[in-house]
């Protein structure tokens, strides 16, 4: 069987190897490879690999880093679908929305590349009598990223190009489900001309993961997964003098009032709740229906999701492929059973879906219930599938109440013709990432992501400008020359001006 290695300092290497874990192919529910999970001498080789390359990459020009950048930019762009069908093969998303996730990647390299404007200072001429001030931003030196299963390109390339570019160096650990898209981004890395030991690959489990967090030289952590874990990541890595920015868990609301255009809505919820078989931390996975729009909403939904095109991620015409295991299928048919017994109204039943010509696969039909109350597990839950939930309220005020009071806050939207409701809706609500009449708002690269409550821990989004301040320092500079005459001491505390 085909072995999936680590990528440190420049090659694939094996390491230790003494423990392998399965990666499947989801969509005919069997093995293809496995990969090999770190032991603690890998995690040291890693580190000390992005250590020793750290000073001459950091003292590298952010013009001359940002031109590498440029070049892998120009090498992921001709082979994106190469990509995408790695990823669609392990991860078992359609390779249209593959696509997609490379596509959102690399507009973080391009933004990115543009590392030497965003990394300048700020300057002021005589702060003081002979007094000059100024700020600039430095790296931090080794920076990890740990990440999902759910996007294993595009995740990634949040971190590492604005980390890469700012001057650190990166270790990745991936999810062990779908290890080899980062092994061809790191080979594309070196291709670019990037260095070796300035991007490495760990793969492993929590061992790795655990390694990282405690090592004494990496600097700067960054996370996305479910919100237990990226607790545990944030507390872990805090205690050891680490920055932590850790991405948790969502469940995104989209508030429906009457008046919106339901033709536009369905098809947006659609794509929002079952694109990916919603296994996205920005899936739509509750539908709030306000007044009387719920009866015709709910019966459309059933009648389009009913409609799906389901099947391997290789079918063109497939709108969603498996979950990504057995373990997450069996899960997500749990809280299926879970919701009809605390009586939610199951309107459409995916479960026992087969798919001809791949019986094996993870396949799990569009999944709608109706009449969900906040009591429900469902509701209070993130599902992390194809399962979109109905709940009605009547008016506007307590559809803000509703989401305000989740513990989650990463992802909401509003469907409305109303401009002073949208406005009163963008103002008022408790949650990172807000769209009007777009069902899933990730910003664009230039931006930044990020969630509110629990679906964050740490003081910075990700990418964009916040990335930048997360993997850089400031450093204040104050300058004064002498000019001849020598001042005496100051025994308090000194004033400018």
């Amino acid at each position: 069987m085909l072995q999936i290695p680590h990528f440190i300092n420049g090659q694939r290497t094996a390491g230790v190897a003494q423990r392998y874990s399965a990666v499947f192919n989801p969509a005919l529910g069997r093995p293809q490879a496995e990969v090999a999970l770190a032991e603690p001498q890998d995690v040291a080789a890693a580190v000390a690999a992005a250590h020793a390359a750290f000073p001459a990459w950091a003292a590298l020009s952010p013009l001359k880093r940002s031109r590498i950048l440029f070049r892998f930019k120009s090498i992921l762009e001709e082979r994106q679908r190469e990509l995408a069908a790695v990823i669609s093969s392990e991860h078992g998303k359609v390779e249209s929305d593959a696509q997609g996730e490379v596509q959102r990647g690399l507009e973080v390299v391009e933004f990115a590349c543009g590392i030497p404007q965003l990394l300048k200072g700020e300057y002021t001429e005589q702060v003081a009598t002979g007094v000059d001030a100024w700020t600039m931003r430095q790296p931090l030196g080794v920076v990890a990223g740990i990440t999902p299963f759910n996007f294993p390109a595009m995740v990634p390339m949040w971190m590492f190009p604005v980390a890469l570019a700012c001057g650190n160096t990166f270790i990745l650990k991936p999810s062990e489900r779908d290890p080899s898209a980062p092994l061809l981004i790191a080979e594309w890395l070196k291709e670019a001309g990037l260095p070796d030991g300035v991007f490495n690959v760990l793969q492993g489990d929590k061992l790795a993961v655990d390694g990282l967090l405690t090592h004494p030289d990496v600097a700067a952590v960054s996370f996305v997964g479910s919100t237990p874990i990226a607790r545990y990541i944030y507390e872990t890595g805090a205690a050891h003098g680490k920055r932590v920015q850790a991405l948790g868990g969502a469940k995104n609301h989209m508030v429906v009032l009457p008046d919106a255009d339901l033709d536009m809505t369905i098809e947006a919820l659609m794509g929002a709740a079952y694109g990916s078989a919603g296994e996205r931390c920005m899936a739509i996975s509750v539908a709030v229906a306000v007044g009387d729009v719920a009866d015709t909403l709910v019966a459309r939904l059933a009648e389009r999701t009913r409609q799906l095109r389901i099947n391997a991620g290789t079918d063109p015409q497939a709108e969603m492929g498996p979950l990504v295991t057995r373990q997450h299928l069996d899960k997500v048919t749990g809280y299926i059973a879970q919701g009809v017994a605390e009586g939610a109204t199951l309107v459409v039943d995916g479960r026992g879906l087969v798919v001809p010509g791949c019986e094996e696969g993870f396949f799990i039909g569009g999944t709608l219930f109706d009449h969900v109350t906040p009591e429900m597990t469902i509701y209070q839950e993130e599902i992390f599938g194809p399962v979109l939930a109905v709940v009605r309220v009547d008016s506007l005020d307590a559809a803000v109440r509703l989401i305000n009071q989740h513990a989650y806050g990463n992802g909401t939207a509003i469907f409305t013709r109303n401009g002073g409701a949208a406005r009163e809706f963008a103002h008022r609500i408790q949650v990172g990432m807000v769209g009007i009449n777009v069902p899933i708002p990730v910003p664009m690269a230039f931006h930044s992501f990020g969630g509110w409550k629990a679906s964050l821990f740490g003081d910075h989004h990700m990418h964009g400008p916040e990335g930048v301040r997360f993997y850089t320092r400031m450093k204040a500079i104050t300058s004064r020359w002498p000019a001849g005459q020598v001042q005496s001491a100051e025994f308090a505390m000194p004033t400018l001006g």
